[in-house]
């Protein structure tokens, strides 16, 4: 039985999807949300029972169910409905029981995209500070009996015979810079905590020019480098060297993932300047935030470090130390900001989020 559509005409306004079901379960209304989401017409929809259209469909008809036998009046629920050969809703779903026989329950589904977007955030945000406890921890554990292994080697060098000294001289020296190379990583890690944060007022459009100014001096060819500035956007107060330190290594992360591409002339980088707005960043909500992208057209970062890349000593390069984006994002952080990171063949997106006034 079809709804009188002048008791249903509002449910068209909502952006969340709503979807009233009969006895059965079959679909007796679909709100143009709802077409979208389940991306068919109410026609087709009419034609299926609503558990039909997903593989794991009996969890919805376990609440429809209790809803027709009146076992709650309104019922919410977080779920993943999986769909055949498309993606998989997050949703949460309002099951709510109807004083109607004919049309006994009425459904509204909205997607957790914020949800999970703030819980991915959060989950950053603690996971970057047990790295930072561990850097710094590890990081003094290392520096003691480093600094005992380098006097020690240098004391052994003293006491070699003058007739072996050219002979074993070699492996002294090897213990001496081997000890060196290790304090200068274990400073790296140590850096961002011992700066201090110099607060000033700051222009992030003067921040991208001299970083493509950098950039470009090291790619004098083959890289294109595209601006794309909301000239709009104000100053804000913040650290202006961390700020290029940030935006610099992002982008020579990825011109270093370009290289292919610039041997062949094709390569594009590019700076992309936005206002977002009403955005929630480790749980508090800004009127107005600066929206930065550092995109390119590079492969993509590899499926298997794309879920770490952020963490310390992971790198998807040869050579290169794995500390670039770590202290990147623990600038950013410093800056009440959030890096969050979109990679696919072909484009590669990161996005810098830092409150405004």
């Amino acid at each position: 039985m079809k709804i009188p559509f002048n008791s249903v005409a509002g449910l068209d306004l909502l952006a969340s999807a709503v979807v009233i079901l009969d006895a059965e379960g079959r679909i007796s209304y679909a709100n143009a949300a709802a077409e979208n989401m389940l991306e068919s017409s109410f026609r087709l929809l009419e034609q299926h029972l609503l558990f039909e259209l997903f593989v794991n469909g009996d969890k919805l008809e376990t609440v429809f169910r209790q809803a027709v036998a009146h076992e709650f009046a309104e019922k919410r629920q977080d779920l993943t409905l999986q769909r055949i050969g498309r993606e998989s809703l997050q949703v949460h779903v309002v099951v709510t029981a109807l004083d109607n026989p004919d049309s006994p329950v009425l459904i509204e589904m909205r997607e957790n995209v914020q949800q999970l977007k703030l819980d991915r955030e959060e989950r950053l945000l603690d996971q970057s500070q047990a790295n930072k406890e561990l850097i710094r921890n590890l990081a003094h554990e290392i520096k003691n009996p480093l600094g005992g292994i380098r006097g020690a080697a240098q004391l052994l060098e003293l006491e070699l015979p003058e007739r072996h000294l050219k002979e074993l001289r070699e492996y002294t020296q090897v213990i001496i810079k081997e000890a060196d190379r290790l304090q200068t990583l274990v400073d790296r890690l140590l850096a961002p905590h011992r700066r201090p944060h110099i607060v000033g007022d700051v222009n992030i459009h003067e921040v991208c020019e001299r970083v493509r100014s950098l950039i470009l001096a090291e790619f004098p060819s083959g890289l294109e480098i595209r601006r794309d500035y909301d000239l709009s956007l104000p100053d804000f107060r913040g650290d202006k060297e961390q700020l290029i330190q940030v935006v610099l290594n992002i982008a020579h992360n990825a011109s270093h993932a370009l290289s292919e591409r610039i041997r062949q002339g094709d390569a594009v980088l590019t700076l992309q300047t936005r206002v977002a707005r009403q955005v929630t960043l480790a749980k508090v909500r800004y009127r107005l935030a600066l929206d930065l992208h550092i995109l390119d057209n590079g492969p993509g970062i590899p499926t298997e470090i794309r879920d770490r890349i952020f963490f310390p000593l992971v790198s998807g390069r040869e050579g290169g130390s794995g500390l670039g984006l770590t202290l990147a994002q623990t600038f950013i952080q410093q800056h009440s900001g959030v890096i969050e990171c979109e990679s696919q063949p072909g484009c590669t997106d990161f996005r810098i989020l830092i409150p405004l006034p």
